[in-house]
C-alpha cells in the first residue's frame, strides 16, 4: 500500500478536461465542477485516513464525486441524500475515462429506473 504520509497530488488539467469533456457529452453544456478534499480509508485493514484530491458536481438532482486516490487510481460514487448513495460495484480504476464513464452511465441507469423506466416500455409509457 502507498504511504499515507505522501501527499496525493491534484487532479491535473489534463484529467480535469477528461471529466469536463465527458460531462459535456453526457448533459449537452458545460458543467461546473469543484476540487475539494477527502479523507478515505484506502486501506480496509488500517485505521488511517488519507486525504484524497476529490472532483465534486452536481446535475439534475444528483451529486457525484470522483477521488484520486494516488498517480492513476480512482474511486468514484453518485447520491442523491445520505440515504441514497451508490458507487460502481469497482472499487477503484487506473483508467480516469473509465472511471468517468461508468459512473454516468450507471447513474443514467438508475435515474431511469427511479423514474420508473423499463426495458421495452414505448415512450408513451415513459413518465416524463
Amino acid at each position: 500500500m502507498k504511504e499515507t504520509s505522501q501527499a496525493i497530488a491534484d487532479f491535473n488539467s489534463a484529467e480535469r478536461w477528461v471529466i469536463e469533456s465527458a460531462l459535456k457529452e453526457r448533459y449537452g453544456h458545460l458543467v461546473q465542477i469543484e476540487l475539494a478534499d477527502s479523507d478515505l480509508k484506502l486501506d480496509p485493514d488500517a485505521p488511517v485516513l488519507t486525504t484524497c484530491p476529490t472532483v465534486f458536481w452536481s446535475e439534475r438532482g444528483c451529486n457525484f464525486l470522483i477521488f484520486k486516490t494516488g498517480e492513476d487510481r480512482y474511486r468514484c460514487q453518485f447520491y442523491y441524500s445520505d440515504e441514497e448513495q451508490y458507487g460502481t460495484g469497482r472499487a477503484e480504476y487506473d483508467e480516469l475515462a473509465e472511471c468517468v464513464s461508468l459512473l454516468l452511465k450507471l447513474q443514467a441507469d438508475h435515474e431511469k429506473e427511479r423514474q420508473g423506466v423499463q426495458s421495452g416500455m414505448t415512450g408513451g409509457e415513459i413518465k416524463q
